[in-house]
């Protein structure tokens, strides 16, 4: 079997400022063996599809990696850092056989293999990472907060040291995650390091497309709150010394830094990658720059013998061997495993959240017990904030305006004063930043509660939205970020394009997120209080019209109220029709209902679904049955919107009982027009509602 490097001790008995060269050349060759084995056999073999190589790269991640001591240290890389992972004791048959799409490592098949995470029970985790260039580094600085939340506020002395390392190429500095991290970390003192691997390319593009003059630290020079540092990462003495001074500015807390290495890269961007755009002359001039002869040269035989190199070269030589043939006798996972974990399961996660660490919160009870005259949503919902606040000392509530003004809506009016700065605060003007670092808490043992000002807004965070949906899934239960994501949806009085929109369809088709759409102040008491007890990414839908509306307004359920998710609610029970809502649709489609009945004595049921991931298809089909009529109501576009998706589970499971048409009612595929008057000619109103239901009764 291959040599298990998480099977030694992670700490080198090297001295400060140095490092055990004989592992560091030892782990190159080990790097160096697998890129030549899946360019020269896997991937011919058709055995290995994405590969990237790390040639160039690896000596300055090795050099990082073993700097990473502390057990709290996290690292997030991206599909060029698999050095890295080998420095941090991954098993190499784990390294190998991920790439091969194989049972058990990184995935158990599910991801490309070079999607890294390493939840290590021995030192430093590798934070799980994504495909998409950049997603990498808003999660790491919530990591890093996290790891000064758990010290300073929750007064766990063995954070005081540990720190986020987040690695990048060059080209991945021209996105919105890095300036959004570096906002965060500079304006909050972070404990980051950013680790950028220039090689001058980003695929074929020249850095002088991702940034002026080529060279992210020049431009990073004056940036306030920020250490930077700048030098070669291929020459071993001086990249320990950049990279140990680095680590040492960070874990001192005297701010995040930024460290750039220049590297080559010495193949393709991946193996398909024949590198057409380069010259020969520019090709020739970067194996000049090739660090493992470098690091031959530096320490043969000042440091080590000649038979110390090459003992190193001829046993990584064997482990990579070993590894392969270890990989290659793993089965390929069970294709029947493969829904399981998209949410929690019975079985917990290794990191992230909570129950990552052993920790539970009470279940709760499903009976309300009410209590006080009624209250509107926007205090329901503030009450239940502060009351959880209040019982678990892990949850944050962070956003745009939700400290002292208490959010655009008030409903976090007062919590900033009555639980600090540290736990209800202010964030930068950044989507992408306010869920990213909510995933980087959640990874770390918190329970974030971020808030979006308005559903269109969450637009710029869909890629860390839709990357943590999917991280307990793509990681086969290793990690999990879960986080209650708050959003107010909807029209109120008038609309409009930017602050008016639902289109909570897109959330119910990104996989992993539960979704809550309540209707009243009750309903949002015990599903939000199911969310912050929960185990799941779970987005929370407030509908502005409902939360000082008279009709939504409920007693509260008392401080142990849970609402399981996936139960409807009967509001008004009837046998003559059917009437699917949720939000705001639910008042409007009773008093359809309600005019119906006064009419001509016709019994409309009307069911709120109250959460549309997952749904309660038993409720609708066996209402569907008895009244033999469906109509779905909602706010959302008609084309796709979630009606459909009742619609089309009514047809296929309950046809044969149906004696009309199963038919929906929605808004028409336009965005939410401002006036007034052009809202109410759009959204489904009580009279349309009506007047559907009694075509359908007279059908």
């Amino acid at each position: 079997m291959a040599t298990s490097l998480s099977e030694r001790p992670h700490a080198s008995t090297a001295p400060a400022g140095d490092r055990d060269w004989a592992r560091v050349a030892y782990l190159l060759h080990v790097s160096r063996g697998m890129d030549e084995l899946e360019e020269k056999r896997l991937v011919p073999e058709k055995k290995v599809l994405y590969q990237f190589s790390a040639r160039g790269h690896d000596l300055a991640q090795i050099l990082l990696g073993l700097g990473l001591t502390d057990p709290h240290d996290g690292a997030c890389g991206y599909y060029r850092s698999r050095p890295l992972l080998l420095s941090l004791g991954v098993p190499f048959e784990d390294a190998l056989g991920s790439s091969m799409a194989r049972a058990g490592g990184y995935s158990d098949g599910r991801d490309i293999g070079v999607v890294f995470n390493y939840p290590n029970p021995n030192g430093p985790s590798a934070l799980p990472m994504c495909g998409g260039v950049g997603t990498q580094y808003t999660p790491t600085a919530g990591w890093a907060q996290a790891i000064t939340y758990r010290h300073q506020v929750l007064g766990d002395d063995s954070y005081a040291r540990a720190i986020a390392v987040v690695l990048g190429g060059d080209a991945s500095v021209a996105t919105n995650g890095f300036w959004s991290a570096l906002t965060i970390a500079t304006t909050q003192q972070l404990p980051v390091l950013f680790f950028i691997e220039d090689n001058g390319y980003g695929i074929s593009v020249p850095g002088t497309f991702q940034t002026p003059g080529a060279d992210i630290a020049s431009n990073l020079a004056s940036f306030a709150n920020l250490h930077v540092l700048n030098g070669d990462g291929t020459e071993p003495a001086e990249a320990l010394r950049l990279i140990d001074e680095a680590l040492a500015h960070v874990r001192e807390r005297r701010g995040p830094c930024l460290l750039r290495l220049r590297v080559p890269r010495l193949q393709g961007h991946s193996f398909q990658d024949t590198q057409t755009y380069k010259s020969p002359d520019v090709v020739a001039a970067e194996w000049t720059r090739d660090p493992l002869p470098k690091l031959k040269t530096f320490l043969v035989p000042s440091r080590l013998s000649v038979e110390q190199w090459d003992a190193a070269v001829q046993r990584a030589a064997a482990d990579v061997e070993a590894a392969r043939a270890a990989a290659e006798a793993r089965p390929v996972s069970d294709p029947a495993e493969v829904t399981r974990f998209v949410f929690s399961e019975d079985e917990p996660q290794q990191k992230g959240g909570l129950r990552g660490e052993g920790l539970a919160l009470p279940p709760g009870s499903d009976v309300p017990k009410p209590e006080g005259s009624r209250l509107n949503m926007v205090t329901a919902v503030r009450r239940v904030l502060d009351h959880e606040l209040a019982v678990n000392p892990r949850m944050l509530v962070f956003g745009e305006d939700i400290g002292p003004k208490g959010g655009v809506h008030a409903v976090t009016l007062g919590l900033q004063d009555k639980h600090g700065s540290a736990r209800v605060f202010d964030t930068s003007l950044s989507e992408e930043g306010i869920v990213g670092r909510a995933v980087g808490m959640a990874l770390a043992g918190l329970l974030p509660v971020p808030e979006i000002q308005f559903r269109k807004y969450a637009d710029p965070a869909v890629e860390q939205i839709n990357d943590c949906g999917t991280l307990r899934w793509r990681t086969h239960n290793r990690f999990a970020a879960p986080m209650v994501l708050r959003m107010p949806v909807g029209y109120l009085k008038s609309g409009d394009p930017w602050h008016s929109q639902t289109n909570e369809v897109q959330f119910v088709h990104s996989p992993g997120w539960k979704v809550a759409v309540p209707s009243n102040a009750e309903d949002a008491v015990g599903l939000l209080r199911a969310a912050l007890r929960g185990d799941d990414p779970v987005m929370f839908l407030e509908h502005r019209a409902m939360l000082d509306a008279p009709w939504a307004r409920r007693p509260y359920p008392g401080d142990d109220y849970v609402l399981p998710f996936g139960r409807a609610k009967i509001t008004m029970p009837g046998n003559d029709l059917t009437i699917v809502a949720w939000g705001a649709m639910v008042e409007r489609a009773e008093q359809a209902a309600q005019l119906i009945k006064a009419a001509n004595g016709r019994a409309v049921e009307v069911i709120d679904l109250r959460t549309l991931m997952p749904w309660d298809r038993e409720t609708v089909l066996a209402s569907v049955r008895r009244t033999r009529r469906c109509l779905v109501v909602h706010e959302d576009l008609r084309t796709a919107g979630f009606g459909a998706e009742v619609v089309a589970t009514v047809a296929d499971e309950a046809f044969l009982f149906l004696d009309a048409p199963v038919a929906r009612l929605t808004m028409p595929d336009i965005p939410s027009p401002h006036n007034a008057v052009l809202v109410d000619a759009v959204v489904p109103s009580v009279a349309r509602i009506r007047a559907k239901a009694d075509e359908m009764l007279e059908f």
